[in-house]
């Protein structure tokens, strides 16, 4: 089968591989319809994710049928069509008890990270009862890649995590693909302010488009300041880190306000520091989090019932045989203005 391989820091090819086999009773095969790109497969091409390896077929999104299931799979059979979770998940272990799908003993963010991923022909996923989910007839599969990972992420470490509430002030610092998400999501629990900020002009106009109340161009510098005239100088209730850079997550410490909550989302790979000779006496939160996917059922039903329009986030469409093109794309999100690219095989 074809594969985009990981070799390296800087390093991506297209290569042959074999068919991945089921390992585990529990493990299930599945034939990859569509995937997507992640900025997490960018941050592990630049080589800050250790714990991908090179030889590695990258990707933790998608769609797709099952080709084959092991002995103790019982939710699934081949034929059927599911969505992949990013997160894999066992179900039983004190973690998994707890909902913390992302720190499984035996799984977690596994895929495409420390076992090969979605962005191939073919794909093992372990623990499939627990970490697929049924795709309902007449779904629109290409929005549902959406719920893999962007729109949990965005949810559950950036709005849940940061207690948005009705009536409440947000700041969402990066208007990319998870940003957004973020920002569809927090409109669920009616904030009176969502304020997007952003070096780009084009991803700023998209987040207005999706309801953000205000826009900052952080290009000047001067982003907290203009925050805080929108804020009427009191700052935001919730401040979401949606790049994973110091520079981001610095805006965030300036801007929030005394007891609000700065919810990093956001990969760093590299130190940020925290200034607590500012921040000692605000009474703030700051949450970090590693998406669960909790949430992807009840994201599910939301989709369904049209209070999200996921496919709102997909500006370009590839076939598989040029994924190589489809990253050119992504990771030139200026210029190309791509915000989700979706795979098709």
């Amino acid at each position: 089968m074809q594969a985009l391989v990981y070799n390296g820091p800087g390093r991506k090819n297209v290569e042959d591989r074999a068919k991945p086999v089921l390992t585990m009773p529990g493990d299930a095969i599945v034939r990859i319809t569509r995937t997507t790109i992640c900025g997490t497969d960018l941050h592990i091409l630049k080589g800050d994710v250790a714990t991908c390896k090179p030889g590695t077929i990258l990707g933790h999104e998608g769609v797709g049928i099952i080709d084959a299931v092991g002995a103790a799979v019982t939710a699934f059979k081949p034929g059927d069509h599911v969505l992949i979770s990013c997160i894999s998940a066992c179900g039983r272990c004190e973690p998994c008890r707890k909902g913390m799908y992302s720190h499984c003993a035996t799984g977690g963010w596994i895929l495409g990270n420390s076992i090969d991923g979605t962005q191939a022909e073919y794909v093992r996923i372990p623990h499939a009862d627990t970490s697929l989910y049924p795709i309902p007839d007449g779904a629109d599969e290409e929005a549902l890649v959406m719920l893999s990972d962007i729109l949990p992420t965005g949810f559950e470490c950036g709005v849940l995590n940061g207690k948005v509430a009705p009536g409440s002030s947000v700041a969402i610092v990066g208007s990319g693909p998870i940003g957004l998400a973020a920002l569809l999501t927090a409109q669920l629990y009616s904030p009176a302010q969502i304020i997007m900020v952003d070096l780009d002009d084009n991803r700023l106009a998209v987040g207005k488009q999706f309801g953000a109340t205000d826009i900052v161009n952080s290009g000047g510098g001067d982003a907290a300041q203009q925050v805080m005239v929108l804020t009427g100088g009191r700052g935001v209730d919730t401040a979401i880190e949606a790049v994973g850079i110091p520079a981001t997550f610095q805006i965030c410490q300036d801007i929030v306000a005394a007891g609000g909550t700065i919810a990093n989302v956001g990969v760093h790979g590299v130190k940020a520091d925290l200034h607590l000779e500012t921040l000692w006496s605000k009474n703030i939160t700051i949450t970090t989090r590693l998406v669960d996917t909790v949430t992807i059922p009840m994201l599910l039903k939301t989709l369904r019932s049209a209070r999200i329009d996921a496919g709102k986030l997909i500006t370009h469409r590839f076939k598989f045989d040029k994924i190589l093109d489809a990253y050119e794309t992504f990771g030139k999100a200026a210029d190309t203005q791509a915000l989700k690219v979706i795979i098709e095989a």
